[in-house]
Order: C-alpha cells, then structure tokens, then sequence
C-alpha cells in the first residue's frame, strides 16, 4: 500500500478543491495520488484516508473528468492504480484549462447572446471584458507546464508607478 500523505496536505486539499470547482473528498484524493511513491488503487485510498468507497469512487471520476488523474493497471491486475503529473505546473496549467472551459467559456457566451439581445448599455463593456479574460485563459492553456512556469516566473508585468512625494 503507498505511503500515507501527511495529514496536513490532504486537509490542505481538501479544503482548497471547493475554490477549483471540485469537491473535498477530491481533493483529498489528488493530494494522496498527488504525494503517494506508488500509484494507489480506490481501495488504497479508502483506507488512507477514511473516506467511504462511494465518496472515493466519485472523487476518482471527478479527477479524470477534469483531467487530473489518470487510471493505469500494473500487469495480470484487474484493479485500476490512480496517477497524478508530479509537476505542480502542470497541475496549474489543468487547472486553468478546466476553469476556462467550465466557467468562463459559458459565462462570455451567455452574456454575448444577452448584451446582443438586451438594452442596457452596460452589458456589451461586461461581455467585452468577460471575452477577454476567457480568450487569455485559452492563450494560457496553448502552453505546456514548462512554458507557463516560465511565464509566470518572468514577472512580466507592469510594474506600478510609484507617487511622487510633494512636500
């Protein structure tokens, strides 16, 4: 059985999954996937992390939907072994994908379709600017773990004007 994931990291996920659209026992899962030296099985993570087998049946769903983890079987098994990208980039980088399909993507076409059909001024500015940050989430996604490190890791952004003291 795969070692156990310190108790402070699957609370840790676990209180963290609902802010990503995912659900604790999920996020309980993904940290013992996440953490374990061997690829654990349902029943594995039943037992490390005392969750029932229906809530760690739907949590593994939830996680491959999402792309998060992925099932493997070792050879003459009939179990399925779960596996998780070690790289913590690429888990931000599935992230963002998943965001952007799930929530900005639907949001900028239904405000699109109401800012076409309502009148009220306000709404086309709205639907301009949720069109935006769904069309630099999906720019985002175009790049692999190992380009969105170094994005991010650049610091490219503008930096703030400092006030100019008037005494």
């Amino acid at each position: 059985m795969p070692a156990t994931p310190p108790p402070d990291l699957a609370r840790l996920f676990a209180e963290a999954a609902p802010r990503f659209g995912l659900s604790r026992p999920a996020g309980a899962c993904f940290a013992a996937i996440w953490r374990a030296a061997q690829a654990p099985s349902a029943e594995d993570l039943v037992t490390i992390l005392g969750l029932s087998r229906s809530n760690v049946s739907v949590a593994l769903k939830e996680l491959r939907e999402r792309g998060l983890i992925q099932a493997a079987r070792s050879f003459g098994s009939r179990k399925d072994y779960f596996v998780a990208d070690p790289d913590p980039w690429a888990l931000l980088r599935s992230l963002l994908i998943e965001r952007q399909r799930r929530d900005l993507a639907p949001l900028a076409e239904r405000l699109t379709a109401l800012a076409a059909t309502a009148d009220d001024p306000r709404l086309a500015p709205l639907a301009q600017m949720v069109q935006a940050a769904d069309d630099w989430f999906a720019r985002l996604a175009r790049h692999d773990a190992a380009e969105l490190a170094q994005l991010m890791q650049a610091g490219d952004l503008p930096k703030k004007k400092k006030k100019k003291n008037r005494d």
